[in-house]
């Protein structure tokens, strides 16, 4: 819904489409559609949430946007780091803030960080692993 671009002004044409890219999967995960995520994520994609024990696997990933999930009502995204390497890999850092519809209804505003890795299957990004989460509710 919101991405503070601010920081992306100095971004390579190859890195603006790696973060154009996250963004894109927000909107898909806003609006809780698994069929597109799972051609985004990579088979053997891992990733690991802050606060749990272990890390997820593609099945989990893929169920962490389903309509079993709260909705996000908002969201502002701000780039803090993205770096594509040899033209295969992408590192994106960054921060973010959401509404999300609690059990009982109401908003509750959460906040956080993720680092998420992808590797160029073509002409578009392929998420292979994230780690990070929530800092607490607010």
């Amino acid at each position: 819904m919101d991405s503070d671009d601010r920081e992306a002004q100095h971004f390579s044409h190859e890195e603006r489409d790696l973060w154009d890219h996250v963004t894109e999967l927000w909107e898909i995960a806003r609006r809780r559609e698994t069929a597109p995520i799972r051609k985004l994520l990579h088979r053997d994609y891992s990733g690991w949430v802050t606060g749990l024990e272990t890390p997820h696997d593609y099945e989990a990933a893929v169920a962490s946007v389903g309509p079993e999930t709260p909705r996000v009502l908002r969201y502002r995204l701000k780039p803090l780091k993205v770096s594509v390497f040899d033209h295969e890999v992408g590192v994106v850092h960054y921060s973010y803030e959401a509404d999300v519809e609690s059990a009982a209804g109401s908003a509750q505003h959460v906040g956080g960080r993720w680092t998420e890795v992808y590797k160029r299957r073509g002409n578009a990004w392929l998420m292979i692993a994230v780690s990070g989460g929530p800092d607490g509710m607010r």
